[in-house]
């Protein structure tokens, strides 16, 4: 089917999932099978960027969580990390005016103090231009580490202890999530791994207790709305039960 008739399939047959989150793999291996840098693989990917958050505009979704770049990247060579930093930049460049006027909130999570200079600022100009916008919020993970953000969440609760402003009694689920990057989205309903790799890879692994999960063989250059459509039509025929079994 095409784009438009899965779109208006997907409409009809339920309800459609608020979060939506991707693991973006694939486009080392997309450049490899052409015999090509790897980061031209990355360059490649960047439409597909676009794809997805026009498509998740389109079915409704209300977050769309990308996982850009991990903490584990850092370790890449120098010269595949300036690639991803200088694409970084010129996404921001290139689609932040449209993203504001499509009313997309654009949000960058992680540590982001570990951006070179240029990429931070790109970083915070795409944010504060698009802070007032409600539609559809995009989550971009760069410098993340689910690991180190539950860390970072215990430690700030610690020292909210020790402060005297928060009682150990009240720490449960809900203030640990409140320490979290993603305290105020809501779980995300569809994971969705590009390139057919079966892990995590360190991504949300609080968030994700009871997301449904899609793999996906497609690499991620060639993922595209249709792919996106197809997903979110997979997971309105699942039966998701949190733990719970019918009456």
């Amino acid at each position: 089917m095409t784009a438009n008739e899965l779109l208006a399939q997907l409409r009809v047959n339920g309800a459609i999932p608020r979060h939506v989150a991707i693991i973006m793999d694939g486009n080392g291996r997309w450049a490899r099978e052409r015999m090509l840098p790897r980061p031209l693989g990355h360059r490649s990917g960047m439409k597909s960027v676009r794809e997805v958050v026009e498509g998740a505009l389109e079915a409704g979704v209300e977050y769309l969580s990308l996982f850009a770049f991990s903490q584990e990247n850092w370790q890449r060579p120098p010269v595949e990390i300036s690639a991803l930093m200088s694409l970084l930049e010129e996404y921001i460049q290139r689609e932040a005016d449209e993203l504001e006027g499509q009313g997309v909130r654009v949000r960058v999570l992680g540590d982001i103090d570990r951006l070179a200079p240029a990429a931070r600022a790109a970083v915070d100009r795409v944010t504060a231009q698009t802070a007032h916008n409600s539609k559809l919020t995009l989550n971009l993970f760069i410098s993340y580490g689910s690991r180190a953000e539950l860390v970072r969440a215990a430690r700030r609760i610690a020292d909210e202890v020790q402060a005297g402003t928060l009682r150990p009694e009240q720490v449960d689920e809900a203030a640990f999530a409140e320490r979290l990057y993603t305290a105020d989205c809501p779980d995300p309903d569809l994971l969705i791994r590009t390139s057919g790799e079966q892990r995590i890879s360190n991504f949300l692994l609080w968030q994700l207790a009871y997301t449904e999960l899609l793999i996906s063989p497609v690499l991620w250059p060639d993922f595209g709305r249709t792919n996106l459509y197809e997903a979110i039509l997979d997971f309105q025929n699942r039966d998701r039960r949190f733990g719970r079994v019918p009456a």
